[in-house]
Formats: structure tokens, C-alpha cells, sequence
């Protein structure tokens, strides 16, 4: 496989990890060969094991004495769970925004806002999305609860963001909702507004898996926002 630079390596094996998940060519269960994606990658097993930690501390695999790595289970219940985090995660970011909002802030997501509202197509929803949170976070999260927020989207890649904004203008009525929060000073509004978009998605994400048979059916009801 080429490099691509400007990208670690061990970052590669992190992406290489979580699409043969979310493709199901790994199962809940299934033992990581680190020769086997060494070799596909072209890589050292150095980016490989690097990696693997990472994985771990996010909860996909799991790692067993002199037994190797194994993927951790995959099912509605972790794709749910790693949204929710994600939305609880944010949300503290955003209700400290509230607490103390800045014209600089306000500004910038009312940029961002109007062009969501203008309706592009999926991936400049997405990109527009990226650059609201960013926005958030990077002023109002110190770097524990940023590295937190990014553990907690190793299973969100960005290849699923197109799928969660097509036809989901309720995402975008969510992110109106979280900048009049804080602009209104409401620090529990935007946290709540955090908290429901990502359900949304990790709905639309459950909803995405199942069709393409990576996990089974749904068995919890359909959630309405």
C-alpha cells in the first residue's frame, strides 16, 4: 500500500484496523495478526504495535498475555456507546462555551451555520461540521477532554459522515439550537443539543451497519428526535 505523507504510520494501522471492523472482515473476537497488517500496510511492526495501544485504550481491541490482540466486541451496544461518549464529551466543551461566550466564537459558528443552512452536498455538510466543533472544542477543552473526544470517534470515520448527513437536517437543526445556547448563555441547552445530535448519528451509523450486514438487526426501538 503507498504511503501517504504527512500521515503517521501508526495512525495507517489505526484507519486499516477500524475499516476491516466496520466492513466486518473483523468480527467481535477475531485475533489481529500484527505480521499479517505489517505486511498489507508495508509497514514495521513498530506503527503496528503503536497502534494496537491506541486501540485499546479506545476500547476496540483488547490485548490477552502471550495470547495477542482480539477486537473487542462490535455491536449496536459499542456503536451506540462510542456516540454517546462523543456527544457527553462535547457537550461539556459546549456548555463551557455557554457559560462564557466570546463574539469571536459566536461569529465564527454563525459563518459556519450559514453554510450549512445553504444545503450542500453531504460532504460540505460534513467539512462544515468539522469546522464547527473544532471551533468549540479547540477554545474550551483543555487537552485531557480533547483527547478524549478524539478517542471517542475511532469508530466514527470520517467515510460514515456523508451517510449521517444525507437527508438529516435535523443535524443541522441541532447545531442551530447549540449556538443560540450559547449565545443565549444556556449551558445545559447546549449540552442537550451535543448529546441528541450524536444519537442521531450513532442511530444512522447502527442503521448503516446493519444494511450493509456487518451486525444484526436492530432489537432496540427506533429513537425519534
Amino acid at each position: 500500500m503507498p504511503k501517504k505523507y504527512g500521515v503517521k504510520e501508526k495512525d495507517l494501522v489505526v484507519t486499516h484496523v477500524v475499516n476491516l471492523i466496520l466492513t466486518g472482515k473483523l468480527r467481535s473476537g477475531d485475533r489481529l495478526d500484527r505480521t499479517e497488517i505489517a505486511d498489507e500496510l508495508g509497514l514495521s511492526r513498530v506503527p503496528v504495535q503503536e497502534a494496537l495501544v491506541q486501540l485499546e485504550r479506545d476500547g476496540v481491541v483488547s490485548t490477552r498475555y502471550h495470547r495477542g490482540a482480539f477486537v473487542e466486541r462490535f455491536d449496536e451496544n459499542a456503536v451506540r456507546e462510542h456516540h454517546e461518549l462523543y456527544g457527553v464529551l462535547n457537550g461539556i466543551a459546549s456548555a463551557r462555551a455557554a457559560e462564557h461566550p466570546t463574539a469571536e466564537l459566536t461569529d465564527e459558528l454563525g459563518g459556519v451555520l450559514d453554510g450549512l443552512r445553504s444545503g450542500p452536498e453531504p460532504k460540505g455538510l460534513q467539512e462544515g461540521a468539522v469546522r464547527f466543533r473544532r471551533a468549540v472544542v479547540d477554545r474550551y477543552a483543555g487537552p485531557r477532554l480533547q483527547a478524549a473526544i478524539i478517542a471517542a470517534t475511532t469508530l466514527m470515520p470520517s467515510t460514515f459522515w456523508p451517510v449521517y448527513f444525507d437527508g438529516h437536517g435535523e443535524l443541522v437543526d441541532l447545531y442551530e439550537a447549540e449556538l443560540a445556547a450559547i449565545s443565549g448563555h444556556a449551558p445545559e441547552a447546549a449540552r442537550a443539543a451535543c448529546v441528541r445530535r450524536a444519537a442521531i448519528m450513532g442511530q444512522t451509523m447502527v442503521a448503516e451497519l446493519v444494511r450493509r450486514r456487518v451486525i444484526p438487526p436492530s432489537h432496540f426501538p427506533t429513537v425519534s428526535f
